[in-house]
This record gives structure tokens, sequence and C-alpha cells, in this order.
């Protein structure tokens, strides 16, 4: 049977035989203790919780964990199935702490998770770390339920080490659309500011993300992998909890998202994947963020609301898209192409 062809505007990202061979001679495997120069900015093709016990102590700024959630969930192939919630929070519990060795004292945590996993993901994470916030972003892909609410949205744990963390309020700061533009008696603006195509204020970040859109198939970040991670989300949590040349660890790496964003950002990284086809689109991901250093949704230093950066962005070459293909998408699919 004949594949269908590829849409036109289709932009996920694909591997070659050819490229996957180059590619997966770069990958690390682990059989002995490693030093901090051995795997820094190395994509790590191995069970995680193998390549923990060679990982060297307290070389860890940021830990991000997006481990597979308490659901029936195949990886290419490899099969996650849905466990009662207790046996899921055993499991986390198993390998959580073995990775407490690797952090700085002044480390940060991030932990994914959906309403399934969550509540076991908040006990465990406490009895390791201090829990300071969870995030809820939202995740606007997804199919509509009959006889439930429709899931779109997921959770993400904020821990630290200690009392002393990096937290970089500025950089995190969202640019939003002015409803309301409040003038004083001179008629100049109260808390925000005029510009050519709006009016716009800096507000401060909450623990409520609604202005981040999970890639699909226009976006040039966008992979196969069932659960990819934005590049959006990764950027505010890189940007808020570490600082240029700080070492972003991400043992459930995925296709490559964290390496990616901290590689954009001028961090350090570290990426543990078991599947060999994932670590080689990461490597290849990796490879274009040489040249491209892009975040779709953050430009000129601050975060912009979805669709609030739209005009700038067409104009924006790299982005390849036409104004009349932006238009064409959303009349037939619905799905607006974000800032």
């Amino acid at each position: 049977m004949a594949k269908s062809a590829r849409a036109p505007r289709n932009r996920t990202m694909r591997l070659t035989p050819e490229e996957e061979d180059s590619l997966s001679r770069r990958l690390l495997y682990l059989e002995r203790p490693a030093t901090v120069a051995d795997v820094e900015n190395r994509t790590i093709c191995q069970d995680a919780f193998q390549a923990v016990e060679f990982l060297p102590d307290q070389f860890v700024d940021l830990l991000f964990l997006d481990p597979p959630y308490n659901l029936n969930k195949s990886f290419n192939g490899r099969a996650f199935r849905a466990t009662p919630v207790t046996d899921y929070q055993n499991w986390l519990d198993s390998w959580l702490p073995k990775f407490r060795r690797l952090l700085k004292p002044a480390a940060s945590i991030y932990i994914c998770g959906d309403w399934r996993s969550s509540a076991a993901i908040h006990v465990v994470a406490a009895k390791y770390f201090t829990v300071r916030n969870r995030i809820t972003w939202e995740r606007e892909k997804g199919r509509g339920a009959t006889a439930n609410w429709k899931n779109c949205s997921e959770d993400i744990w904020f821990c630290t080490v200690s009392e002393d963390y990096t937290f970089n309020l500025d950089a995190v700061k969202t640019r939003r659309r002015v409803i309301a533009p409040y003038t004083d008696e001179n008629g100049d603006p109260r808390d925000w500011e005029r510009a050519g195509d709006g009016n716009y204020r800096l507000t401060h970040p909450s623990n409520l993300w609604t202005d981040v859109t999970v890639p699909f198939w226009s976006m040039p970040e966008n992979t196969v992998h069932p659960t990819q991670k934005p590049e959006k989300l990764l950027a505010k949590i890189i940007l808020a909890s570490s600082n240029p040349q700080d070492l972003v660890l991400d043992p459930f790496l995925g296709s490559g998202t964290t390496s990616v964003v901290a590689k954009k950002l001028q961090r350090k990284f570290v990426g543990i994947e078991i599947d060999r086809f994932y670590c080689c689109l990461a490597e290849k991901r990796l490879q274009i963020a040489c040249t491209d250093n892009t975040i779709q949704g953050y430009q000129d230093g601050v975060f912009w609301e979805r669709n609030s950066y739209l005009e700038r962005h067409r104009r924006n070459r790299r982005l390849r898209l036409s104004q009349s293909s932006l238009f064409e998408d959303a009349a037939r699919t619905g799905v607006t192409y974000e800032e």
C-alpha cells in the first residue's frame, strides 16, 4: 500500500536511514563513572535508571523530568501501562531519589504530569525536595469527550533542593495586549506602552500558562514523538531557573526539546533517552540549533501572548510561511499558528 503524499506545509522533522546512521555515532553510552566533561552537551542513549549510576555528583543546576504519565502509551514500540495510583507513586519513589545526588545545592527541579499522576508526584517530590508551586499549562490539543470533561491541561511541579535557588523574574515576563488602556491625567500610559501594532504590558508570570502551543505538523520543531513538549514551555523554565552556562539535565529526553532549548539559550545540557531513533532526532535538532536559535513565541527578550505577535512573525523569513498560507491553514484546520 502506497504511502499518502506529505502535505506541502507539513514540516514535521524526518530522518533518512543515512542520517540516522550518521547521527547515531554521536550518541554516548555509559559503562563506567563519567566526568562532567565526558557528558556535557551530549545525548546519552541509555536507560536513565542505568545511566544515573555513572553520572558525577552535584553537577546539575536544573533538572527537568518528563517521565511517562500514568496512562497507556507507546513510545516507538515501548509500552508504558497505567497502574493504580499507589503503584505509580511507588515507581516514582524507586528512582527519583537517585537523581538528588546529581544536583547542586541551589538546583531547581521541574516534574511533569497530568491529572492522573499529579497527586503521586506531589507526595514523592515532597519527600526529597521543597515543593514550591504547581504550574498548569493549557494543552489545547486533544479529542473531546462524550461523558467527561475534555482533558486539555497538564501539570509541572516546581521544586528546589534548598532555600537558595535561581528565579529570574524579569526573564520570564509575558508581553500581553492591553484591552483597556488606562492613562493618567496627561494621557500617558499607566503600566503599559504604545507600539505600532498595538498596546502592550509586561506582566509577571503566573502558574497558569495559556500561551503555549503544542507542536503540530506545520511547526518546524514538530517531530513524531507522541508527547513532545513545546520549545516555548522549556524556554520559560530554563530562563527562570538557570543562568547562562548552567547545566540542564533531562533524563527522559524524548526527541530533544530540553537540550535544544538549553543550547539556544546558552546553557549546557545533558540528555538521556533510551530510544535510539528519538536520540537521533534530538541530535538533528541540535545540529539545526547551531545556525537557528529562534524559539517560537519568544522574541526580543520577552514571551509573547499567543497570537499577539502574529504580524511581526509573518515578516520573519525564517518561518517561510506566507500570509496566505497562514490564513489557509486557519480556515482549513481551525488552528492558528502561534505568535
